[in-house]
């Protein structure tokens, strides 16, 4: 799966990655065991990771049943079953996220736009800190297709990310689309997709800079506490905020 190079890089390494964790959501509409074009992309990514001995899960969110809507379970808001929150678990405790997700009319699909809506949901839980919930966790966006858009997906996913509280790294993003119109997918024989070597290497670079920065947080015990405690500012705290005076 990796080129020589890719592997050079994982073997020079000297940092160490084990004890992270990281989850890609696939948000193909191709149920498993279909074939997944963005699957084929995250497999790389994927791949640096565990050579790395990071932990990696790679979930289908279309396999799941996942409710519509922003609350953290839908269960008690009209829907007979939802399995996010057992997804939201497995995000929860991991130090990485990456969304991947094909694109559909120049969009992020509309699996990746629910997903990013049930991530808002739980946005506002609170970590041991007393900061939202993925504070000190790192987001990265992974997009194929054979049509344009893919700068437009990844713009609006990263944005979304951080809004809710991901630290995005540089170059947190990697993509890889065909010609224009109808034409080969990414993993289709002659696409050129898996021997690109622009979509490769900032493939490559978007993992180690994930790996880099999670394990920076990681050590350094996430985002320092102070200034951006919803519980302390609750509690009455306003860290040098100063309302100003207009009279």
């Amino acid at each position: 799966m990796l080129s020589e190079r890719q592997m050079e890089f994982c073997d020079e390494s000297r940092w160490d990655f084990s004890g992270l964790r990281a989850v890609f959501l696939n948000c193909t509409l191709k149920r498993s065991p279909e074939l997944s074009h963005t699957e084929g992309l995250i497999d790389i990514s994927k791949t640096i990771m565990e050579a790395n001995h990071v932990h990696v899960d790679v979930l289908r969110p279309v396999d799941h049943r996942i409710a519509f809507g922003v609350w953290g379970d839908m269960t008690g808001h009209g829907w007979e079953a939802d399995d996010w929150p057992a997804i939201y678990g497995r995000v929860r405790e991991a130090n990485i996220l990456v969304l991947g997700s094909p694109v559909w009319l120049g969009e992020k699909s509309s699996v990746c736009t629910q997903v990013v809506e049930r991530l808002y949901a739980n946005s506002s839980e609170l970590n041991e800190h007393g900061q939202y919930a993925y504070y000190g966790k790192v987001g990265g966006c992974l997009i194929t297709g054979n049509e344009d858009g893919a700068k437009h997906c990844a713009m609006n996913i990263l944005y979304s990310l951080q809004h809710l509280g991901y630290v995005i790294p540089p170059q947190a993003d990697a993509a890889w689309v065909g010609e224009a119109g109808p034409g080969p997918s990414y993993l289709d024989e002659g696409s050129g997709g898996p021997e690109n070597d622009f979509t490769n290497r900032n493939t490559t670079f978007m993992t180690w800079n994930l790996l880099h920065l999670a394990r920076m947080l990681h050590e350094g015990g996430g985002v320092p506490a102070h200034g951006n405690q919803r519980s302390k500012w609750d509690a009455g705290c306003r860290f040098d905020f100063v309302n100003p005076d207009y009279r």
